[in-house]
C-alpha cells in the first residue's frame, strides 16, 4: 500500500547531493523565500500569522521579512553566514527566519530550554554571527569571550521600546531575495545530544520544502488550513509541520507561546483551528480537561501525532468528542526533516501500532547489525532515503560517515516494515532491554500503561540484574495517585509475563525531556542506578 490513491504532485528522480538519486517534486519553489512568494502570491491578503494580539497577512508578513533581511544585512552579515535564534513561540521567531533565509543566511536553531554552556557549544561549533534572543534569556547568554565569532546579539523584548529586535525591523524592504541553490543549508538543528556532543543537522533548502509539500498533499491542506503551534517552534516538528507547511499551503499559523491544555482548548476553539502536530500526551491532557465538551471544535480536522504510540482510549474518546478530527501518526527526525512515514486518517484506528506508510518519495528499510537489509515482517534498524534525507552534519564528517550510507540515514530505531508497507518502531536500540535473552521492547510496554484512564504518560528503563542481566522498570507519570498493583495488574492482563515492569516509580510531576522534547531516559537511569546505590548502602 502507498499514497497513490491521494492526489500526490508528480515526482522524478533528480540528483541530489552530489552521490544520491532521490524522487523529487517536478513543480516546487526552488527556495524558502520563493515559497513565501507563492503564498503572497495566491492568499496575500489573508491572515497567515496569528499571535497574542498580532494579526499579518501574507503580504504583510513577506514585507516585514523582507525588512529584518535588509536589517541583517546592513549588520554586514554574508550570503551563508549562521544567523542563531534562541526565541520562544512568538512572532519574532517567525519572522527572524523567514528574514534570515531572504537574505540568504543561515538561521540556526537554540532551544529556550538550553543552559550556557550549550548554547555556547552551539553557537562557537556553527559560527553563529549574531544571536537573537529574548531579552528574560539574557543570563543565558554566553559571555564574549567564549562565543568569538559572534559579532551582534539583539534582545527581543515584549516591550517594542525597549526590545533592539525593532531596529533589526526599522528599514526598507530588501527589493529581491539573495540567490541560494535548493541544495545550500536554510537550517541548522542541533540533535539532542542524548549522547556525547549534540551534531548540527544541516536542513537544505530542498529538504524542507519536500517535507512541506509532504505535509500539505497527503494531509490535503489548503489556503482555509489555520494550524495552531503548540509544540515549541525551535525543534524540526515545529518549524517544519507548523510553520513551513502553512508556508506552502498559505493558510494561518497560530502561535501559542506555551502548551496550557486549557488555553489550548480556548484558542483552538476561538481560532477555528483545523489542523496541528502534538505528541499524544498534549492530546490526552486536553480530554482530561473537565470542560472539554464546552468548546466548539468542529472545525478541527487533522490531528498530527508523534513521539509516542497513541493510546487506543484516546483515539476513542477523540473520535467519539470530535467525529471530524482524523488523527495521523508521523514518524520522522530531525535528519529526515520532520515526516518520514504518516499514517492516513482513515486507517489509524485500524493500524494502532504502526507509524504509518512511507511518505511520498521516502524510502525505508530495515537492516541487521552487518548491514544486510532484512525480510519483511523482521526487527532490525530502520534506514531511510528520501529527498526530506540531510546532506550530514555541520562540520563534522566523521558523525557524517557514521550515520549515513549511500543516502540512507541509519536512525538507530528497531522495527519492521510489513508485507503492506507499514512501518513499525519498537524501540531505540540503546533502549531495548533483555531480560534473561527476551527482548523487550520499551515502546510496546509504554503504550499498554498510557492506555490506562490514570497514565498520562510513561518510561520503560532496564533494571540491572545479577541473574537475568535486566529487568524491566517502569517510571509512571499519573494524574491521580494510583497504587502499583493496580499498574501491574493493567499490565498483566495484557502483556507476557516477563514484559510486565517488577518496579515503578509512580510520579505526578512529568518526565525530564531535553531541549528537543525527547524524555531524557538516560537522567532516568542515572536516577535510578543512584536510588539503587544508596539503598545498598549500609
Amino acid at each position: 500500500m502507498d499514497w497513490s490513491q491521494h492526489s500526490i504532485p508528480a515526482m522524478r528522480p533528480e540528483p541530489r547531493f552530489g552521490d544520491r538519486v532521490v524522487p523529487a517534486f517536478c513543480e516546487r519553489p526552488n527556495s524558502i523565500p520563493a515559497m513565501v512568494a507563492d503564498a503572497v502570491a495566491r492568499n496575500g491578503d489573508c491572515e497567515a500569522l496569528v499571535c497574542g494580539d498580532v494579526r499579518l497577512t501574507w503580504r504583510e508578513l513577506a514585507q516585514r521579512s523582507a525588512q529584518i533581511a535588509a536589517g541583517l544585512e546592513k549588520l554586514g552579515l554574508k550570503r551563508g553566514d549562521r544567523v542563531a535564534v534562541l526565541l520562544g513561540n512568538r512572532t519574532e521567531f517567525v519572522l527572524t527566519m523567514l528574514g534570515a533565509a531572504h537574505a540568504g543566511l543561515v538561521t540556526v536553531l537554540l532551544s529556550t530550554r538550553q543552559q550556557k554552556p550549550e548554547i555556547a557549544y552551539v553557537l562557537t561549533d556553527c559560527g553563529a554571527r549574531l544571536l537573537v534572543h529574548e531579552a528574560a534569556l539574557a543570563d543565558r547568554v554566553p559571555d564574549a569571550a567564549d562565543i568569538p565569532d559572534v559579532a551582534h546579539r539583539i534582545a527581543v523584548d515584549d516591550d517594542p521600546k525597549r526590545s533592539r529586535f525593532s531596529e533589526l525591523a526599522d528599514n526598507a524592504p530588501m527589493t529581491a531575495p539573495v540567490e541560494v541553490g535548493e541544495e545550500d543549508t536554510a537550517m541548522i538543528l542541533y540533535t539532542s545530544g542524548t549522547t556525547g556532543k549534540p551534531k548540527g543537522a544541516m536542513l537544505a533548502h530542498c529538504n524542507i520544502i519536500h517535507s512541506a509539500m509532504v505535509f500539505v498533499s497527503c494531509l490535503k491542506l489548503t489556503e482555509a488550513d489555520r494550524s495552531i503551534a503548540a509544540v515549541p517552534l525551535g525543534h524540526v516538528t515545529g518549524v517544519v509541520a507548523n510553520i513551513m507547511t502553512m508556508v506552502r499551503c498559505a493558510g494561518a499559523l497560530i502561535v501559542m507561546p506555551e502548551f496550557k491544555a486549557a488555553e489550548y482548548l480556548k484558542l483552538a476553539a476561538r481560532e477555528r483551528v483545523t489542523y496541528t502536530v502534538m505528541v499524544p500526551a498534549m492530546y490526552n491532557l486536553c480530554l482530561l480537561q473537565p470542560d472539554f465538551d464546552s468548546y466548539d471544535l468542529s472545525s478541527w480536522r487533522i490531528g498530527g501525532f508523534g513521539g509516542a504510540p497513541m493510546p487506543v482510549a484516546t483515539i476513542e474518546k477523540l473520535d467519539k468528542k470530535i467525529p471530524g478530527l482524523k488523527l495521523a501518526n508521523c514518524y520522522g527526525a530531525t535528519e529526515t526533516t520532520s515526516p518520514s512515514t504518516m499514517m492516513p486518517g482513515e486507517l489509524t484506528a485500524s493500524h494502532i501500532d504502526s507509524v504509518g506508510l512511507p511518505c511520498p518519495g521516502a524510502q525505508i528499510v530495515v537492516m541487521d547489525a552487518q548491514g544486510r537489509e532484512l525480510p519483511r515482517g523482521e526487527i532490525g534498524e530502520i534506514w531511510i532515503h528520501g529527498a526530506s534525507v540531510i546532506k550530514g552534519y555541520w562540520n563534522n564528517p566523521k558523525a557524517t560517515a557514521e550515520s549515513f550510507t549511500a543516502g540512507f540515514w541509519h536512525s538507530g530505531d528497531l522495527g519492521s516494515v510489513d508485507a503492506e508497507n507499514f512501518v513499525r518502531v519498537f524501540d531505540r536500540q540503546k533502549d531495548m532491554i533483555n531480560r534473561g535473552g527476551l527482548k523487550i521492547y520499551s515502546a510496546e510496554v509504554e503504550s499498554v500503561l498510557a492506555s490506562h484512564p490514570d497514565v498520562i504518560e510513561s518510561a520503560i528503563i532496564a533494571k540491572p540484574c545479577p541473574v537475568l542481566g535486566e529487568r524491566v522498570h517502569a517510571v509512571v507519570v499519573t494524574r491521580n495517585v494510583v497504587g502499583l498493583d493496580v499498574l501491574r495488574a493493567w499490565c498483566a492482563e495484557r502483556l507476557s509475563d516477563y514484559k510486565v515492569p517488577e518496579t515503578m516509580d509512580v510520579r505526578l510531576e512529568p518526565l525530564p525531556r531535553n531541549a528537543n522534547g525527547k524524555v531524557m531516559k538516560r537522567q532516568l537511569r542515572e536516577t535510578f542506578m543512584a536510588q539503587i546505590s544508596a539503598e545498598a548502602r549500609p
